[in-house]
């Protein structure tokens, strides 16, 4: 998969089948839009491209500068990269490119840059200044523009409709495994290990503690979960606790995993690890004696899920 910075970086020879939106999560409703783009360009011998935005589009028109996504871009990359997509093209949102009309988005970006052949859409897809269009108008630019348009009805997972929304709020519960369902594999988090309290080393359970790597990441609740991670080519799985230590006074957030059967030396290693299941809420404990237990029975229990996760890693 070829990775473009701006629609302008992609300068294709043949036609393109398009998809376009934010893919945050990149969830089974994401990928069964994807497999359709593909296939189909396979069929015709075009381009498979999705055309998605950076950063998300309510971060600028609407400000929301606390929006948290599910995906940073570069563990949106990651899971892209799989599924088959020749092209990736990252448009850069801004107040300006925000104002272009439905005519100008289309006939520039859409026809003339990308070559568009097919688009393949969600059937709530709007777009131009305002959000003034939708997929009815962009029928109707199809037949001006001598592309094909297919309508994809909302994915659904037990009777329920898949969404980036809906996940985002199962994570903001804790529960991973109704999320990671949705998003057909389990939720990363991906950053730096840095020098943690050693509180973890202290009470003989140590600890890989870091920070994810951009501040718009999405943190499911506090708590403890059972994880695993890819380290050196060999899968582990571990205790992760998200949560601010509050035993010792802690106030800041912080995610520290102890993995299960590792002993190495993590300092200032990129780390991605993937939440399985969620284990307990985050507690206060009276002393280090009652936390050294707890660790401990948590560790018993996430050895108990292990069996239900294929090969270790999702």
């Amino acid at each position: 998969m070829q990775v473009h910075k701006q629609v302008q970086e992609f300068n294709p020879e043949r036609g393109s089948v398009i998809t376009i939106g934010t893919f945050d999560g990149v969830h089974l409703g994401h990928r069964t839009i994807l497999k359709k783009v593909v296939n189909e360009a396979r069929v015709r011998d075009l381009n498979a491209v999705l055309l998605t935005f950076f950063p998300h589009p309510r971060m600028v028109v609407q400000k929301q500068t606390d929006l948290k996504l599910l995906n940073t871009l570069d563990e949106k990359i990651q899971l892209l990269e799989v599924l088959g997509v020749d092209h990736l093209v990252i448009q850069p949102f801004t107040q300006e490119f925000s104002r272009l009309t439905a005519v100008e988005y289309v006939r520039d970006l859409l026809v003339n840059q990308l070559k568009a052949k097919k688009i393949i859409i969600g059937y709530d897809h709007r777009f131009g200044r305002n959000r003034t269009a939708n997929i009815d108008d962009l029928k109707e630019f199809g037949l001006v523009y001598d592309f094909e348009v297919e309508e994809i009805s909302a994915q659904q997972k037990d009777a329920v409709a898949i969404s980036s929304t809906k996940i985002r709020k199962a994570l903001a519960l804790g529960d991973v495994d109704t999320a990671n369902t949705y998003l057909g594999g389990a939720y990363p988090l991906s950053g730096i290990v840095i020098k943690g309290q050693s509180l973890g080393q202290t009470l003989g359970y140590p600890t890989a503690n870091f920070v994810v790597a951009e501040s718009y990441k999405l943190l499911p609740k506090q708590g403890v979960y059972l994880s695993s991670a890819v380290i050196d080519g060999h899968p582990y799985f571990g205790v992760t606790n998200i949560g601010t230590n509050p035993t010792v006074g802690g106030v800041d957030p912080r995610i520290e995993t102890h993995f299960l059967a590792l002993n190495a030396d993590l300092y200032d290693r990129p780390l991605q690890i993937k939440l399985l299941s969620r284990i307990r809420d985050q507690k206060i404990f009276p002393d280090l004696s009652a936390l050294k237990s707890a660790i401990a029975a948590d560790i018993q229990h996430a050895t108990g899920l292990i069996p239900k996760f294929k090969n270790g890693v999702v």
